[in-house]
């Protein structure tokens, strides 16, 4: 193989665990990495600039015929996720009824807001696209979102604010956990490289296995990164599933019934799964 593989990696420390031990120059074929905020993440891989990446579940909602899910592999959380957060003065069943500043850096947890605000809660807001700054949000909405590493910080600053988490949201609201991110590969990259692909599959999982048997070390390097305490880094990943079990699919699949229902997404979304038919045939 000649030619490199075009990987994604999101920018926000939820993915760390399925990395850190992941190592592209280990690989048996050339791999480029490009490492972006979701909204960047999934553009690329809808524009074939990408093969495989992890992106917003809603962005593989709205090309699923063109893509597959790596197997065993998601950020999810069954309740509170920690960095979907919205912040308001009012409490957030009040608030929502206004208008909703949304940050411009992930589809998925946008229109989970939305899904929440108008199905939940009944309500009719207004919405504005910003940047990820919540002073500036919060200056012109009554609702601000914010999500990943912006939202960890502006949750340890905030004095002011009632804090609402959307994963806890969804889990009351639903009963069901909340997949905020998937692997996808492309289908066209899953009929050229199987074998590549089912070597990288491998590897995120073995990464993703040796990380959560012990956090520690991704704790540490989100402190140092990052700041904040170890305990708050190692209890931040520990509550977050790294999974794709039929209980995730479950909350995936009624998370985009809505989305559809709202008109948020344009068609039905069929999820499938990447498997290595080569590797079954043998280990059968």
């Amino acid at each position: 193989m000649s030619e490199s593989l075009r990987l994604g990696r999101i920018l926000y420390t939820n993915v760390w665990p399925v990395y850190h031990y992941f190592d592209p120059s280990a690989l048996s074929f050339p791999a480029t990495t490009r490492t972006e905020v979701p909204a960047v993440l999934n553009r690329l891989l809808l524009e074939g600039e990408l093969d495989m990446s992890p992106v917003s579940s809603f962005a593989y909602a709205t090309a699923s015929n063109d893509f597959l899910l790596l197997p065993d592999l998601s950020v999810s959380a069954d309740g509170p996720v920690r960095s979907i957060l919205c912040f308001s003065r009012k409490p957030f069943a009040e608030a929502v009824h206004g208008r909703i500043a949304l940050t411009n850096t992930s589809a998925t947890s946008v229109n989970l807001l939305k899904v929440i605000a108008e199905k939940a809660y009944g309500a009719k807001p207004e919405y504005v696209t910003c940047e990820p700054d919540l002073e500036e949000m919060l200056r012109h909405a009554d609702v601000a979102l914010l999500i990943g590493d912006h939202a960890i910080r502006a949750d340890w600053a905030n004095t002011d604010y009632i804090v609402t988490d959307l994963g806890a949201e969804w889990k009351n609201w639903t009963g069901k956990s909340m997949t905020f991110a998937v692997w996808t590969v492309s289908k066209k990259a899953a009929a050229r490289y199987p074998k590549q692909i089912g070597e990288l599959a491998a590897a995120f999982a073995a990464s993703k296995q040796r990380s959560l048997e012990d956090v520690t070390p991704v704790a540490i390097e989100a402190k140092e990164k990052l700041g904040g305490e170890l305990d708050y880094w190692q209890g931040y990943f520990a509550n977050l599933n790294y999974d794709l079990t039929s209980e995730r699919l479950e909350g995936l699949s009624l998370y985009f019934r809505y989305v559809r229902e709202m008109g948020l997404l344009p068609q039905e979304a069929e999820i499938g799964i990447w498997s290595d038919n080569t590797q079954i045939r043998v280990n059968e």
